[in-house]
């Protein structure tokens, strides 16, 4: 029987932990008058708690791409220097790569997971390489470690994208966004936390940090009077947004303990499906529970599926790969020119994520508020998918 109760979702009250301390945050600030990031207290408070919470330096910016183009800019590329990254994720990963004249570099990723391959990243690396970007996808930590090790044999910089992956963590235990030479959170309305926008990045590099600061507000150094030492932008966050996200980060530790319990409990209930691949379990932050199915009859099937019985789903996360997009594959990106981009992007340049998307992935939306019922409805829904399909 099909499932008739839409599950709680990011967009409406029960699918977020807003509540009295948001409310609280944003009257506080709307009495104090004083709404710009650059003269109140909030978003310098919310750096220093970021800071606590993973052991580095915090700059707080206007939303995670413009936080990763504040880690762009900060290790500096050329003109025409190329920055490796994953075909799988968010547009906003390569958009400051392109912002920075850089050239977008796409390598293959594990055909299970989705994240990045380190030896596709080293096939990839060139005189021309400048750093690597890389995400760790729906929640799961990518192989950092060796990604880390690479990056320092081959002098390059590491960026973490950490916007799916809240206090997501490696074998071992430790956090994710510890291992890049910065990395990157977002607070976008989809996320683990939420502020509707809003970035943070972060770094162990007080020159990186400096950079940073200058970058997102203009290039302008305000201790010293209205000089703007370097190009920049103003990606300023706002004192309501600090505020929330305030409060948010507060709740972040458990939002994240509740998705690893309710996906602990749907993992067990699917873990004897022969031709399911379902994800690790450790460490994972769980943004999105994602598995893969068996190329026939293939993920379109699974997910209309699933829909059919209630229960959200995407087939491929994405339509196409990053490099399949008009923005990188044909349009003009300056003017009438596709400078910095140099090369063409033509299917088959990543098998295993154009097959992860055309084929195998499926992704169901996660959520802290899940019940036990509402998992036990999931796992039956794809319980059934499986029967008719495999």
């Amino acid at each position: 029987m099909s499932r008739t109760e839409p599950l709680p979702g990011p967009l409406e009250p029960r699918g977020r932990t807003i509540g009295a301390e948001e409310r609280a945050a944003v009257l506080r600030v709307l009495d104090s008058a004083l709404l710009c990031g650059t003269f109140g207290t909030e978003a310098r408070a919310l750096e220093a708690e970021m800071g606590r919470l993973y052991g580095r330096t915090a700059v707080a910016c206007s939303s995670g791409t413009a936080a990763l183009h504040l880690a762009v800019a900060a290790v500096n590329p050329g003109p025409g220097d190329e920055i490796i990254t994953t075909p799988i994720s968010d547009f906003g990963t390569v958009a400051p790569i392109l912002a920075q004249n850089a050239v977008p570099v796409f390598a293959d990723v594990d055909p299970g997971t989705g994240n990045l391959d380190p030896a596709a990243v080293e096939a990839a690396i060139t005189a021309r390489t400048k750093a690597i970007i890389v995400v760790h996808l729906f929640g799961a930590a990518a192989p950092v470690a060796e990604l880390r090790d690479l990056a320092d044999r081959h002098g390059l910089a590491l960026i973490e994208d950490c916007a799916q992956a809240w206090l997501g963590t490696v074998p071992g235990g430790d956090l994710v966004g510890r291992y890049g030479d910065i990395a990157c959170f977002s607070l976008q309305q989809y996320k683990h936390i939420t502020a509707g926008d809003g970035g943070l990045a972060i770094t162990a590099d007080p020159e990186s940090a400096r950079r940073m600061r200058l970058f997102m507000d203009k290039g302008w150094d305000r201790s010293i009077g209205r000089l703007h030492l370097s190009l920049g932008l103003n990606y300023r966050m706002t004192e309501l947004v600090a505020a929330v996200a305030r409060a948010q980060l507060g709740k972040v530790s458990g939002v994240v303990d509740r998705r690893r319990e309710r996906a602990r409990r749907l993992l067990a209930a699917l873990a004897d499906l022969p031709g399911l691949g379902l994800p690790g379990e450790p460490g994972h932050a769980w943004w999105m529970f994602p598995f893969t199915v068996p190329g026939e009859p293939g993920n379109r099937v699974w997910a209309a599926a699933l829909e059919r019985e209630g229960v959200p789903a995407s087939a491929g996360y994405l339509e196409r790969p990053l490099y399949g997009n008009p923005a990188l594959a044909e349009a003009p990106v300056y003017g009438a020119s596709r400078f910095p981009i140099d090369r063409d992007y033509p299917p088959g340049l990543c098998p295993n994520a154009e097959r992860l998307i055309d084929r195998t992935l499926v992704t169901l939306p996660w959520n802290e508020a899940y019940t036990d019922e509402d998992v036990d409805a999931i796992a039956a829904a794809v319980r059934k998918v499986h029967a008719g399909v495999v």
